[in-house]
């Protein structure tokens, strides 16, 4: 899948930057410089030569201007004027302003009727039908689309509408949302459409980031909170500190099954949906701390229950993970390292790494006991006896009386072996 950079560098760490397709909803709260953000998008945008449509329900064109530095690029910049005839009530102080700029200013469109959905939807059709493949788009407020348009179930149908064409446009495109502006269910409603979301808030005059959806990535850390600062235009996103990763989404879902409840059964106490729990048990979705606690208090259980649980998991005995493993050098010889996870009078188990291009001419291991020995990465061939067989990720040999002669390595990649010795 391709992905484009979000213009900050320390975000595109934390997300794995942003991917083509993606719809990027951003919840906010007041205070937090969303603007910068979008300013940094469309900047990156620039640079790569794209398109941009700036859907505009919030501000007038004027104040676009004066907020992001967009008026030298008015070839490839679109602002789709939904406000002056919106909530600007087409005043005179705005209509001026298409008076005043029609030589200087970007391509602005005013839309007369922002208020007719079919009408506004068709405008945005026709501008996308223009423009070369991978243009980017900003729609600057979905709450401002929810107070032109009057109710929730307005702005959501359009959302999922549009969504989906943007995807398949293999654009990227911003949704900006004050999230105190919405209800619980209709952002549960959207995260459940769109690919990521990401909330800025503020604690304690200190401003935070966090991902609540990031469909295709694995990496969790996105969903801790992060500090940001910015200072001279330049956003700072500061590192979580290191912890265990949480389940809480498995927890929920433990503690549901117990009750013999249904996800729809839980959803239905709560006024969310069934997908949203879904989403949650699974961990692709982080639950605010308000849904938190309304799903704890569903299933009748203490928060802090499952949060000591999870502060526990790492310290539990059966538990051995790679990167300790990896602390724990057995042996190391040219082209293959040997690590110790765990050794007794019963069994003992290794972790393997063949580098890049090695050939062994010996067996790695030298013990009497029966070996299984299993590929988790990568392709090696082995030669015991006088048979030579070429080993896959996924597959096995098991050796009892014989040893291997040869391991060759003929790839640029390492090669990944569990070997377990009973």
């Amino acid at each position: 899948m391709s992905k484009i950079s979000t213009g900050i560098k320390s975000l595109d760490s934390l997300i794995d930057l942003a991917h083509i397709g993606d719809n990027v909803v951003w919840e906010t709260e007041a205070g937090t410089s969303e603007d910068i953000f979008i300013q940094k998008f469309i900047d990156q945008s620039l640079s790569e030569n794209k398109d941009i449509i700036y859907v505009s329900f919030n501000r007038s064109p004027q104040s676009i201007l004066l907020h992001t530095a967009i008026r030298e690029h008015s070839e490839k910049i679109t602002i789709l004027d939904c406000f002056t005839s919106g909530k600007g009530k087409s005043d005179r102080a705005f209509l001026k302003f298409y008076e005043n700029n029609k030589q200087s200013a970007p391509h602005v469109i005013k839309v007369n009727r922002p208020g007719d959905i079919s009408f506004f939807s068709e405008t945005v059709n026709s501008i996308q039908d223009k423009l070369s493949e991978g243009a980017r788009y900003i729609f600057d407020s979905l709450t401002g689309m929810q107070d032109l348009w009057g109710d929730e179930n307005s702005t959501y149908k359009f959302f999922t509408y549009m969504c989906p064409r943007l995807y398949d446009l293999g654009t990227v495109a911003y949704w900006m949302l004050e999230k105190d502006a919405h209800s619980q269910p209709f952002k549960a409603n959207l995260r459940h459409i769109t690919q990521v979301v990401i909330e800025l808030y503020k604690k304690k005059d200190k401003l935070f980031l966090k991902a609540l959806k990031l469909d295709g990535r694995t990496n969790r850390e996105a969903f801790k909170p992060h500090l940001y600062e910015i200072e001279d235009d330049t956003i700072f996103i500061i590192p979580a500190r290191k912890g265990p990763s949480f389940d809480i989404g498995g927890q929920i879902k433990n503690a549901r099954t117990r009750l013999g409840m249904s996800q729809k059964d839980l959803a239905d106490k709560i006024g969310l949906t069934s997908s949203f729990i879904s989403q949650i048990e699974n961990n692709q979705i982080s639950p605010s701390l308000n849904s938190f606690l309304q799903i704890t208090e569903a299933l009748g259980i203490n928060p802090t229950d499952i949060l000591n649980k999870e502060k526990k998991r790492d310290e539990v005995e059966w538990l051995f993970k790679k990167d300790n493993a990896l602390q724990s050098l057995f042996k190391k010889e040219q082209g293959y390292s040997l690590f110790n996870i765990v050794s007794n009078d019963k069994a003992s188990a290794y972790f393997t790494v063949i580098h890049p291009g090695a050939e062994l001419y010996k067996h790695f291991l030298n013990n009497k006991r029966d070996e299984l020995i299993h590929v988790l990465k990568g392709n090696i061939s082995v030669k015991i006896e006088d048979s030579e067989k070429t080993l896959n990720s996924g597959d096995s040999i098991y050796l009892k009386h014989s040893l291997p002669s040869i391991w060759k390595n003929t790839s640029d990649k390492e090669v990944e072996l569990l070997v377990i010795c009973i």
